[in-house]
């Protein structure tokens, strides 16, 4: 697991967050991103990209996120990636569920453009870079 956040994996079904959070992450971050509409194409691009991070929606047709994590620790460069979930539903159960299911965070939805990098850092640093 790398000590420095570089490279961050966006899983989102959503055209335009993926769209904003790509400017946020890379303009306003300073981040490499790459980005996939759905977990099957997150499991197929993963490990070559290697990330940093994982940045997935909780919501998405077919695998929802946290099956996409679940099948993201499967792979061994991956296993102890850190994630954080992105949800318009977070409500304190729900964020529970997903700090349970291995998340380093919770982000909710509608995120902030502006302030999405440094909070993603802030994570990165309270939490040392690790899960």
């Amino acid at each position: 697991m790398s000590t420095t956040l570089r490279k961050i994996l966006h899983v989102d079904d959503d055209s335009d967050i993926r769209t904003i959070a790509k400017i946020a992450l890379e303009t306003v971050g300073g981040f490499e991103v790459l980005q996939c509409d759905s977990g099957q194409k997150a499991l197929e691009s993963a490990e070559g990209f290697d990330p940093d991070l994982i940045l997935l929606d909780v919501m998405m047709p077919g695998m929802d996120g946290e099956d996409t994590l679940r099948s993201l620790r499967q792979v061994d460069r991956l296993r102890d990636t850190p994630a954080i979930f992105m949800t318009a539903k977070a409500n304190t159960a729900s964020r529970e569920r997903l700090l349970a299911a291995g998340a380093f965070d919770v982000i909710v939805k509608p995120f902030d453009p502006m302030t999405l990098a440094s909070e993603i850092s802030e994570t990165w640093a309270r939490k040392g870079g690790r899960r």
